[in-house]
């Protein structure tokens, strides 16, 4: 069944009236709009194909209809432009979200945090923003230095100068002379690789290179892919917590409980914004309705993400939590602003 123009228009007058009262829509009310021109008999039908076809739910059996989260995509992907005189009402905000972000700020962290508290003002949703971090390691050096006979310490030094290190206990002891050829094999191997270029072949050629010191050789690869892979030094800053209570739908004790929880703790954050960086190709926008939403608790939200970039591959995630019928071309545009005006002040502060 294919979704027609009157479809089209009834399915965006159910989402767009959900969207300000986020109360079930009736037929009698979908009627009213003067461009159906048909009988509330036909819409009523018409209303029964969308929901067979998942468009919309029907929450209680007398109840009108509300959107699916293929709805919301639906809107979100082809309907934005509906809002666009609402948009107008906010350049004011746009303009002094500009002002503000282009002072000049002492440390990075009180700009993130301040960029926080000003989305959820200004959206009146719950916003998160984490620190910048390299998309790729790429190795540059590796020191090994020997503390003990059975322990080692690992410098790993990455581009950009980062320097991390990890000690690594060892299954057997080994001399300097080892420990020079150690360093030189890994260096030559390794340099200028990210660790998924770190691949099955590399780590054999090593290991018969290695000859009995194989087992040590793998090691210290775990121990480097470890260091890689270390986000310790990621910190995400949350603000309009309380928000949540605004919204009916999410303010169910149980459930705010969770969220709340989830914004506090930061652990189920930390990897859905890990995994949101991870891929290249998710350099722009990015759209999360319900289920979408990697994160258990936000399930009944809608998570709207944005990544700014800074020179040498340093990434950080803009994100906003609402409900389902949050705002979307709102949120969208003031994402898209902010993160350009991040990207400035950060090179301007270099």
């Amino acid at each position: 069944m294919d979704l027609d123009e009157r479809k089209m228009k009834i399915l965006q007058a159910i989402i767009s009236t959900y969207l300000e009262t986020g109360e079930p829509v009736g037929s009698r009310t979908i009627s009213k709009y003067a461009d159906l021109n048909v009988s509330s008999a036909t819409i009523r039908n018409e209303m029964s194909d969308l929901e067979e076809m998942g468009y919309i739910l029907q929450p209680h059996t007398s109840a009108g209809r509300i959107p699916s989260d293929k709805g919301y995509r639906l809107y979100v992907d082809n309907m934005m432009q509906e809002k666009r005189k609402e948009l107008e009402k906010q350049e004011k905000e746009i303009t002094d979200m500009k002002e503000f972000l282009v002072e000049k700020v002492e440390k990075v962290e009180e700009l993130l945090q301040n960029t926080a508290r000003l989305l959820a003002n200004n959206t009146n949703y719950t916003t998160m923003i984490s620190t910048p971090r390299r998309s790729q390691n790429r190795l540059k050096f590796i020191q090994l230095s020997l503390l003990e006979k059975t322990k080692l310490l690992c410098v790993v030094v990455l581009e950009g100068n980062v320097i991390k290190n990890k000690i690594i206990s060892l299954g057997q002891e080994i001399d300097n002379e080892m420990l020079l050829k150690l360093n030189i094999l890994f260096n030559s191997s390794l340099n200028g690789l990210i660790i998924e270029e770190i691949n099955l072949s590399i780590i054999s050629k090593m290991a018969a290179q290695a000859g009995e010191y194989s087992s040590l050789v793998r090691d210290i690869l775990d121990a480097i892919a470890q260091v890689l892979h270390s986000q310790e030094d990621l910190k995400i800053y949350t603000s309009g917590a309380t928000n949540i209570f605004k919204y009916p739908e999410l303010s169910d004790s149980t459930r705010a409980s969770e969220l709340i929880c989830t914004l506090e703790e930061k652990q189920l954050l930390t990897t859905f914004i890990q995994d949101e960086g991870s891929e290249d190709g998710k350099m722009g926008i990015q759209v999360y309705i319900g289920d979408e939403t990697p994160v258990q608790s936000m399930k009944d939200c809608s998570v709207v993400t944005a990544t700014y970039e800074l020179e040498d591959g340093m990434r950080g995630t803009i994100g906003i939590i609402g409900p389902k019928r949050m705002d979307y071309e709102k949120v969208v545009e003031t994402l898209k602003n902010v993160k350009d005006q991040l990207d400035s002040a950060f090179k301007k502060s270099d």
